[in-house]
C-alpha cells in the first residue's frame, strides 16, 4: 500500500481525512436531469434528514389534513418533523436538491429552526425564470464546492444552504390548497403513528423522545389537538394519549429487560425529569414498579 493511500475500511476519524471530517456524511447535493415519472397513488415518504429542492414538475403533496399542489417550478422544503405523502402530477421531473442531517447546523446558528422547516408553516414557494437562475446558481456552486479540496468547504455549503432559506423567506408561498378529502382522518392517523414510532428505539441513555404530549404531536402535524384525537378515535378506537402511553410503556419494558440502565436513566430517555413520575406511570400501567418488573423479567 502506498504511503498516502487510505486503508481499506473507511474511517471518518482517520488522520488523512481533511479538517472537516466531522461534516462527512452530514450533507450532500444532487442535480436531477429530466426523467420520466409515472403518476401513482400517494406514497408516504419517511426521511431522517432535511431537504431543499428546486424542482421543475408539479407534485401533489398530502399533509396531515390538507393536500397541496406545487407550482410548475418551485422551491420546496421538508424536515423530519413534517411527514407527508406525495404523488407525481407531471410526467417528468428535473432540478436540484440538497439534503442534510440535523447535526449539520449544530453550533452554526439557527439553520433548521427557520420557519420553512417548522410544522404548520409554508414549505413550498413558486419560482419564476429570473429566480430560477439565481437559485440554480447556488446549487451549481454547491456541486462545485462539495467536489473541491477546500479545507473549509462545509462552512461554505452551510452558507449556501442558508442562502436558499432566505430566498424562500423573502417570497410568498404559492402552494395551491386542493382539499381536505374524506380520507383525512385515516391520513392523520397514519402520519401520527409514523411520527410516534420515529422516536424509537431508544439506543442510548442520552437519547430522549422529543414528542410526548398530544399537543406536541398535534403541533408537529399542524392540526388542532381535538382534530387529531377525533381522527385517531375514528380510525383506531384509541385516543392520542392512549397511543402515546402504550408506545412509551412498550419501550420502557424493553429497556428494563434488555439494558442495565438504571431507572432514572430510562425515565429520562422516555421524557420524565423526575424518576418518581416515571415510576408512578409504570406502576399505574403495569401494576409493578420498574425495579420489580426488571427482577421478574430476569
Amino acid at each position: 500500500m502506498a504511503a498516502n493511500e487510505p486503508p481499506g475500511d473507511f474511517d471518518p476519524t482517520a488522520p488523512w481525512i481533511p479538517g472537516t471530517k466531522k461534516d462527512l456524511g452530514q450533507f450532500n447535493v444532487f442535480h436531477r436531469d429530466p426523467h420520466p415519472v409515472s403518476p401513482s397513488r400517494p406514497t408516504f415518504s419517511r426521511r431522517e434528514y432535511y431537504k431543499i429542492a428546486l424542482m421543475v414538475g408539479r407534485t401533489r403533496i398530502h399533509y396531515a389534513d390538507r393536500v397541496v399542489e406545487t407550482p410548475p417550478v418551485s422551491l420546496r422544503f421538508s424536515s423530519p418533523l413534517i411527514p407527508y405523502w406525495w404523488e407525481h402530477v407531471d410526467h417528468t421531473l428535473s432540478g436540484y436538491f440538497c439534503v442534510f442531517t440535523p447535526a449539520f447546523f449544530e453550533s452554526y446558528g439557527p439553520g433548521r429552526d427557520y420557519p420553512v422547516f417548522l410544522p404548520g408553516r409554508n414549505h413550498i414557494f413558486a419560482v419564476d425564470d429570473e429566480q430560477w437562475e439565481s437559485i440554480a446558481a447556488l446549487y451549481r456552486q454547491m456541486l462545485h464546492e462539495i467536489s473541491s479540496e477546500y479545507l473549509y468547504k462545509y462552512d461554505v455549503l452551510r452558507s449556501l444552504t442558508l442562502d436558499l432559506v432566505h430566498h424562500a423567506l423573502k417570497r410568498e408561498p404559492a402552494a395551491v390548497l386542493l382539499s381536505s378529502d374524506s380520507n383525512a382522518a385515516r391520513r392523520i392517523a397514519a402520519l401520527f403513528c409514523e411520527l410516534l414510532e420515529r422516536q424509537f428505539p431508544i439506543e442510548s441513555p442520552s437519547q430522549r423522545v422529543g414528542l410526548r404530549t398530544p399537543g406536541e404531536f398535534a403541533a408537529a402535524l399542524a392540526v388542532h389537538v381535538n382534530h387529531l384525537n377525533r381522527s385517531l378515535m375514528e380510525v383506531t378506537g384509541k385516543t392520542t394519549s392512549q397511543w402515546i402511553s402504550d408506545r412509551i410503556g412498550q419501550e420502557a419494558r424493553i429497556l428494563l429487560k434488555q439494558t442495565t440502565w438504571n431507572v432514572s436513566e430510562i425515565g429520562f430517555a422516555l421524557g420524565w425529569g423526575e424518576p418518581g413520575h416515571f415510576i408512578h406511570f409504570f406502576k399505574k400501567h403495569f401494576a409493578a414498579t420498574p425495579k420489580a418488573f426488571r427482577s421478574q423479567s430476569v
